[in-house]
């Protein structure tokens, strides 16, 4: 059953009002592994499903962020993607893998101490798609946060050189060749079937991840009438300085928890 979890164990947390846990959890027959991490006061919580970007080791889930956002009231899960860290199967890139995020959903859901009307998606970078696939296949997401997000594969591969390799790997060829699994992997086209608000988070001289994802984005959703905000940060590039990012995830944070419940 998707989202069961089938072994975890505490693991050592970088903050003293946190604690977190290895979990290993199914989907899709197959066993996925994932940080979940959750404030230590008794009570009930906003779920939050952290979707890292990167592939394979590059953008790993890093507990200082996931902790981060669980001392701001949230219970995080965190799935590392099919392959990694002990985990069954091939991570690819928005395709088959965004059933882990669908599956870690499913594990929010059935927490005990979770609210299940106020569970919340964010992705960072790769993670952004991830978080759009969520909320196009899961109608109960209550808000969405894309940060610094992809949101269009075939722009990612003609922007960034250095991923074009593994992309091609990953998906089979390029764009060119194979217009329509990108298209597939690209949350855009699907966009009318978000029914969650969507709060957009971009530095505008991002190398990483263009700005152009982001205004792409913003396009889609109000053509489809969709509840979207978006901050833009002219000076800001892919990582903010840390305390940009402090506030940022403050200001994102008393976001989420401003919208209704569904």
């Amino acid at each position: 059953m998707d989202g069961y979890v089938v072994d975890q164990y505490k693991f050592p947390s970088p903050n003293p009002h946190v604690d977190v846990f290895l979990v290993t959890y199914l989907c899709q027959g197959l066993k996925i592994k994932g940080f979940l991490a959750q404030p230590k006061a008794p009570g009930i919580y906003d779920g939050f499903l952290y979707l890292r970007g990167g592939i394979k080791n590059v953008g790993q889930v890093r507990l200082s962020r996931i902790t981060q956002f669980a001392s701001h009231g949230f219970i995080v899960m965190a799935p590392f993607y099919r392959g990694n860290q002990g985990g069954e199967g091939n991570e690819d890139f928005a395709g088959e893998d965004r059933y882990d995020a669908i599956a870690s959903f499913r594990l929010l859901q059935r927490h005990p101490q979770v609210n299940t009307k106020r569970i919340h998606v964010f992705g960072f970078s790769r993670g952004g798609a991830m978080a759009l696939h969520t909320a196009i296949l899961e109608p109960t997401v209550c808000s969405v946060v894309v940060w610094g997000g992809v949101s269009d594969i075939a722009l990612t591969y003609w922007e960034r050189e250095d991923l074009r390799r593994m992309l091609k790997r990953v998906i089979g060829g390029t764009p060119t060749k194979y217009p329509e699994r990108y298209r597939w992997r690209t949350p855009l086209y699907e966009i009318e079937k978000i029914q969650a608000p969507v709060l957009i988070i971009h530095g505008e001289k991002d190398q990483n991840v263009s700005i152009e994802h982001a205004y792409r984005l913003e396009k889609r959703l109000k053509e489809a009438n969709k509840r979207v905000t978006a901050w833009y940060f002219p000076n800001f590039t892919h990582y903010f300085l840390p305390k940009d990012n402090r506030e940022t995830v403050r200001r994102l944070t008393e976001w989420m928890k401003q919208q209704p419940d569904v």
